[in-house]
């Protein structure tokens, strides 16, 4: 009885864990989705969706929308892409269009050509400024 209730905990949290791999030289048009990592060092065309983290290699390449947990970039990506929580570009990423995150980390020679959104920071200083205007402070 115990034995099964392990193994079924195991089956699902290994689904999660496991990482999907596109290869180099491999081009994929259309949409992705999945609840575990993703790393790209082909050329995805579309729509790629995870509750994981996606990690694009130096030969890989993103043209269209991402939506993930946490993504990390040494290639390319153009489109828009929402990060939950952090977007990590390493110095050979190059990014262009539209980028919302949580937090961004930037290495030094990264191509970083977006709109960029930060949902965290953004909200709380529109939120600081309201209530600051409402207590009656006043500016010289």
């Amino acid at each position: 009885m115990f034995s099964e209730n392990k193994k079924n905990r195991g089956v699902s949290s290994d689904a999660v864990k496991e990482q999907n791999k596109i290869a180099q030289g491999t081009t994929i048009t259309g949409n992705i989705e999945g609840k575990g990592s993703f790393r790209i060092e082909g050329k995805v065309e579309g729509t790629l969706r995870t509750a994981g983290k996606i990690v694009v290699g130096k030969t890989g390449y993103i043209d269209g929308e991402i939506e993930c947990e946490n993504a990390d970039f040494e290639g390319k990506f153009t489109g828009k892409i929402v990060v939950k929580d952090t977007l990590t570009l390493k110095s050979s990423a190059h990014i262009e269009g539209e980028v919302i995150t949580g937090k961004l980390d930037v290495d030094p020679g990264a191509t970083f050509n977006a709109t960029c959104s930060m949902k965290g920071a953004v909200k709380s200083l529109n939120d600081e400024r309201k209530s600051g205007k409402g207590k009656g402070e006043k500016t010289a």
